[in-house]
């Protein structure tokens, strides 16, 4: 069990940090809604690692990829939610043009309840977070083909499965977490208004070229 789990962190860690939606999502709710939110939306991505984890242990991921259409639906589903968090952003950037003499809004300031100034609550932050992970059938797909590899012979499965996924998760959210404190340490930088404009502008074309991938896919 020690080298399996050895093993897959080894492969999970590679995983965490390749650059994807949970990236986008993160620093971007982290730019316009600051630390707290960025931290839920972390922790509503690993929640949605340990959906797919039971889904993979009960059958329900295996039933979906062997359903084309059904996986098709999810894909577009996933899909066009990626490409409105993308276009969200891009209206974001858009509405930053500061007019000369406009106050510098502070954007990643959080108030006393945790909300950014200009952003969204931690709960929503949190739903985000799960969405994008729950509505990406890839990662199902991954934890399909991946996890019984390290489920060593005799163990059980459920419980083998949850202590992997959590493995995951817990990198996740440490990974996630870094780069939220990293941009709510940077906060004075963050602040310019045409350096969050450009980052609202490459988070929102980020997440749009994503979601237009995941639709081209399943479109084939």
């Amino acid at each position: 069990m020690f080298t399996s789990l050895l093993g897959f962190t080894a492969v999970a860690a590679l995983l965490t940090v390749s650059p994807g939606p949970d990236f986008a999502v993160v620093l971007r709710t982290a730019l316009g809604s600051g630390r707290r939110a960025a931290l839920c939306s972390a922790l509503g991505i690993a929640a949605g690692c340990f959906v797919w984890g039971l889904a993979g242990a009960v059958g329900l991921t295996a039933m979906l990829s062997a359903s084309e259409v059904a996986y098709g639906v999810l894909r577009v589903a996933g899909a066009l939610y990626l490409m409105w968090l993308g276009v969200q952003a891009l209206r974001t950037a858009r509405r930053r043009r500061t007019a000369p003499g406009e106050a510098v809004p502070s954007a990643v300031e959080e108030t006393a309840d945790g909300v950014g100034a200009d952003g969204i609550s931690p709960l929503r932050a949190f739903r985000t977070g799960l969405l994008t992970n729950v509505l990406n059938p890839k990662v199902g797909v991954v934890y399909l083909s991946l996890l019984p590899q390290f489920i060593p012979h005799g163990a059980p499965v459920v419980a083998t499965t949850l202590l992997l996924v959590a493995v995951h998760a817990v990198l996740g959210v440490v990974w996630l977490g870094t780069l939220a404190c990293a941009v709510h340490r940077a906060r004075a930088f963050f602040r310019r208004p045409r350096v969050r404009r450009r980052l609202d502008q490459a988070t929102g074309g980020v997440l749009l070229a994503l979601g237009a991938a995941a639709g081209f896919e399943a479109a084939r």
